[in-house]
């Protein structure tokens, strides 16, 4: 039987001996089986150059074994010492000022850096050296929250690897004018090396902007690569570095060469339901259980406490809904309050002076909970038939060219996602495998350029798949361009459509109805098209200029079908799309979450803070109470149930 493990960020290095062994002691208290340890310890362990200190963090691990507590190590290499980063200076950032970092906080580091690289080689080595075989320690996370903050760095190192970026991937200045349009405002180049980063201060071209960031991502993703190769050269298991929770920084690209998922996440109280559609992200990335590395314990906070009142129950929840959505562990930030420095008005499960906050209490709950059920929850997987699409392409286009005044992708989508909350869902990027979906639904997906993703989805459809797609999908090219041809690459002649009008402005004057009469929702964008021979107007414009041209239209295609929509559609209305069964019946505050496997059964939980229903069909045990239940069951404000179906495993 596997694990659940909940547990917390500590940081040793700020205690004396006396405390750690009491903080151990409260760990137990409280259920918690795993700390998260070193990630910002670098001075501590290297406190001269070449001169190693571990002994006093073996011993820390030694101690936590010894009491039953796992450990994920970290390596340092957010936070290098002061003495390293004044005596090379080249390993710190440049901002877009063209000044470089100061050593202030943390993140400073160039990605480019020569020095920085060697430097982070050689404290990784030496780390993996004296703790790769110390069986209290189960993971290991690479840095912390990596991120191209400011935009990432401007030094001449990452201007010159940019140029050489640039040149690999457009081989002539011709091309890549050509693939920009820089003919307008006469904008060419002449040279690779006449180009500039996009700097902050300028009004910068779309299609520089998303190169440079993708230039970004990649140093990035070159140095989590050279720290995880380093730690299983080693031997070290469940490598993986804490995201945070967008999707700039691409996960599948980042976690290509990790073994483990890792995610921080510091959403408010209210938007608890919305987590559910990182949670069904992240199993997809690796189709793997996943690791909540940080969420907060009670409220956020930096030289102030932020982030509002979190009342009884919603760290219960918040601690609960990941591991229903896939996860096998959840962390804290953090477990003691900083006596000092640029957190103490953060929230943790014991203050500075080590007495506890009341959510130490759910904390508690959780973890006694989480026994009752281990074998339910380790032994069963997610399976999913419908899946979303969540590009970090598609995120990175519309933050540099939006077309719609205020677009937010990632927003967006959580509302179209908002409609699934009774069903399995994943939520995939581009790269993912198709096979296994009957329904495909990709709202947003500025470009199908990638990963041949335009020729899976063919075949996919034609195998019998449902593809919903749009709006504003297929309208972009990888550089950030719109087709001349036509509104899409190749949607009109797949879907069988003529896009007559296209308007991405908001406004209250166009209307809808389905063909049966019903009233359609739509919003945020519109585009009218005139159905072909073959293709079905489901639905169609009942009011102002585009009255009687369709807003979503079908097409058969092989053994499944297209869904084209030219306008974003209400969760109801979407629904009406999907020829799947949810989970069960239940009011809109619960999540649910079918699991198959050994057992078969659903998770039920409320995010709202009030009363959730239920209505199963037919005989289950809540794992946590041993109570039978059938028919209609009431869910308690931030409650959660754990059903196992009698008789049936799969």
């Amino acid at each position: 039987m596997g694990k659940i493990y909940l547990g917390a960020a500590y940081y040793p290095e700020l205690w004396d001996e006396s405390e750690v062994e009491k903080d151990v002691k409260r760990c137990k208290e409280l259920g918690i089986n795993c700390l998260r340890i070193g990630e910002f310890a670098w001075g501590k362990m290297e406190p001269r150059e070449g001169e190693y200190s571990f002994d006093w963090l073996i011993k820390v691990v030694d101690v936590l074994h010894e009491n039953g507590i796992s450990t994920v190590m970290c390596t340092p290499t957010c936070t290098p010492p002061r003495w390293m980063l004044n005596k090379y200076p080249d390993m710190r950032r440049v901002m877009g000022d063209l000044k470089k970092s100061d050593v202030s906080s943390r993140c400073h580091i160039c990605k480019s850096s020569k020095t920085a690289r060697e430097k982070n080689v050689k404290i990784v080595t030496e780390m993996a050296k004296a703790f790769s075989k110390h069986s209290g320690i189960i993971g290991w996370q690479i840095d912390n929250e990596l991120f191209p903050y400011g935009d990432g760095c401007y030094c001449e190192s990452c201007k010159q690897g940019f140029r050489s970026y640039l040149k690999e991937r457009y081989g002539s200045t011709e091309k890549l004018n050509k693939a920009w349009g820089m003919a307008r405002w006469s904008l060419e180049y002449d040279t690779f090396d006449a180009v500039e980063p996009p700097y902050p201060a300028q009004w910068r071209h779309p299609s520089l902007r998303k190169a440079w960031w993708d230039y970004q991502c990649g140093l990035i993703k070159s140095f989590t690569d050279e720290q995880a190769d380093i730690l299983h050269r080693y031997g070290c298991k469940n490598v993986g570095t804490d995201m945070m929770s967008n999707n700039f920084l691409s996960y599948y690209d980042v976690n290509e060469k990790l073994d483990v998922v890792q995610y921080n996440h510091y959403e408010p109280c209210a938007r608890i339901p919305q987590t559910a559609f990182s949670y069904d992200f992240l199993r997809c990335v690796k189709d793997k259980p996943f690791w909540v590395t940080e969420t907060q314990v009670g409220w956020n906070g930096s030289e102030f406490a932020e982030g509002g009142y979190r009342p009884e129950g919603a760290c219960y929840v918040n601690t609960f809904l990941p591991i229903a959505k896939g996860a096998e562990m959840n962390l804290y930030w953090l477990y003691r309050t900083h006596p000092n420095g640029h957190e103490m008005g953060h929230g943790a499960l014991y203050s500075s002076a080590g007495r506890s906050y009341r959510v130490a209490e759910e904390v508690k709950r959780a973890s006694g909970d989480f026994l009752k059920c281990a074998e339910f929850l380790t032994e069963t997987k997610i399976q999913s038939k419908i899946a979303l699409h969540y590009s970090g392409t598609a995120k990175n286009s519309f933050l540099v060219a939006p077309l719609v005044k205020n677009f937010d992708y990632r927003e967006r989508l959580i509302e179209i996602y908002s409609a699934f909350k009774h069903y399995n869902v994943d939520v995939i990027d581009t790269a993912h495998a198709l096979d296994g979906y009957e329904v495909l639904v990709s709202p947003f997906l500025a470009t199908l350029e990638e990963h041949g993703l335009k020729e899976r989805i063919i075949d996919w459809v034609k195998a019998g798949g449902t593809w919903i797609v749009g709006p504003m999908s297929d309208i972009m090219d990888a550089d950030v361009s719109k087709y001349t041809q036509a509104p899409y690459s190749f949607l009109e002649d797949f879907a069988g459509v003529y896009t007559k009008y296209q308007k991405p402005v908001s406004n209250d004057e166009f209307k809808a109805k389905w063909q049966d009469g019903a009233q359609c929702e739509i919003g945020l964008c519109y585009d009218a098209y005139e159905c072909k021979a073959g293709t079905t107007a489901l639905a169609l414009y009942t009011a102002g200029e585009f009255g009687g041209l369709s807003v979503a239209a079908e097409r058969v295609v092989g053994k499944g079908k297209v869904i084209l929509l030219g306008s974003m559609l209400s969760g109801e209305n979407l629904l009406r799309l999907i020829d799947c069964a949810p989970v069960a019946q239940a009011t809109n505050n619960v999540v649910l979450v079918e699991r198959s496997g050994t057992q078969h059964g659903i998770i039920a939980v409320e995010t709202e803070n009030k009363a959730g229903r239920i209505t199963l069909d037919g005989e289950y045990t809540d794992l946590l109470t041993g109570n039978k239940l059938t028919g209609g069951v009431e869910i308690p404000p931030y409650g959660a149930l754990v059903l196992r179906k009698m008789g049936k495993a799969v």
